[in-house]
C-alpha cells in the first residue's frame, strides 16, 4: 500500500520561490520543480513557441522532455514584482546559458511567473515564457524592482 506523499516544503517568499524554481532548472530536479506547483487543476504553462499546458501531467511531461536533453540553465533576470499579500506576478527576462561546439553563448527569454500563497506556503500557478532578445535584456536598465 503507497504512504500518501508528505506536503512540500513551506516555501516563504515568491522570491524564495522562484530562487527555488530556477535552482530545480538547472539542477534537472523534476520533482523538486513540480512541488513548487500548487496542486491546483488549472494550473498552467506555456514554453517558448509552445501550446498552453493545463494540469500537473501535462507540466510534469514537458519538464521531463526537456530535462531528458539536459538541464535548463535558466537564470532570471531583470525581475519586475507585483505583490500582494496572497498573489505575486513576477516578470523576468531569463539569461538561458547553452553549451555549443563553438562556446558558451546566451539565449533570452521573457517569462511571467504567477504566484499564490496556500496554507503550504508559495506556489506557482502560471509561468508563461516568450523567446526574447539580448537587445530587451540590456535595454532594460533597472536590476529590477517591487510594485506595490
Amino acid at each position: 500500500m503507497a504512504r500518501p506523499k508528505p506536503p512540500a516544503p513551506t516555501v516563504a517568499s515568491p522570491d524564495d520561490i522562484e530562487l527555488e524554481l530556477y535552482d530545480a532548472m538547472r539542477s534537472g530536479d523534476l520533482d523538486r520543480l513540480m512541488e513548487l506547483w500548487s496542486d491546483d487543476d488549472e494550473i498552467c504553462c506555456v514554453h517558448p513557441g509552445g501550446e498552453r499546458l493545463v494540469g500537473a501531467a501535462a507540466i510534469r511531461a514537458s519538464f521531463e522532455a526537456m530535462f531528458g536533453n539536459g538541464t535548463i540553465d535558466a537564470e532570471p533576470r531583470r525581475v519586475r514584482r507585483l505583490e500582494s499579500h496572497s498573489s505575486a506576478v513576477h516578470s523576468v527576462i531569463e539569461r538561458i546559458r547553452v553549451a555549443t561546439p563553438e562556446g558558451e553563448r546566451f539565449a533570452w527569454v521573457t517569462a511571467t511567473n504567477v504566484y499564490l500563497k496556500s496554507a503550504h506556503g508559495w506556489r506557482l500557478v502560471a509561468h508563461h515564457a516568450s523567446p526574447g532578445s539580448a537587445e530587451e535584456a540590456a535595454d532594460s536598465a533597472e536590476a529590477g524592482s517591487t510594485l506595490h
